[in-house]
């Protein structure tokens, strides 16, 4: 499968974006899907993921409650949509999926086999 990841951007703190990861050439809903980021200088670190079906979710500690993550399964495309942004969100995200039989959603990044293109997220303070 092909991922493409999109909707990056410059925002201020406090603002909003919704970044979006397009599927291509593969049974979307084979894959558990998540999302990672990088920051400069710092390991990658999971941000959220979702279940094929889309009924699990997994969140990392630092984006609960301003982070939603989900998937239209007729478009093959998940989004993470991002509130309440800080300084530190700033980083290169990632969308990644995991080809999957089980409803499993892992925060580790050796446990996807796709991996798309970043997209930069900078926050201003």
């Amino acid at each position: 499968v092909q991922l493409q990841a999109s909707g990056g951007g410059l925002v201020r703190a406090g603002g909003s974006l919704r970044l979006s990861c397009a599927a291509s050439g593969g049974t979307f809903t084979d894959y558990a899907l998540a999302w990672f980021r990088q920051a400069p200088g710092k390991e990658r670190e999971f941000v959220a993921g979702i279940s094929r079906g889309g009924s699990r979710t997994a969140y990392a500690d630092s984006v609960k409650g301003r982070f939603t993550i989900s998937r239209d399964n007729a478009k093959d495309t998940v989004y993470l949509q991002m509130n309440s942004l800080k300084p530190g969100d700033t980083a290169v995200y990632s969308c990644a999926a995991d080809y999957t039989v089980s409803g499993v959603v892992y925060d580790e990044g050796r446990r996807y086999d796709y991996w798309g293109q970043g997209t930069q997220v900078t926050v201003s303070s």
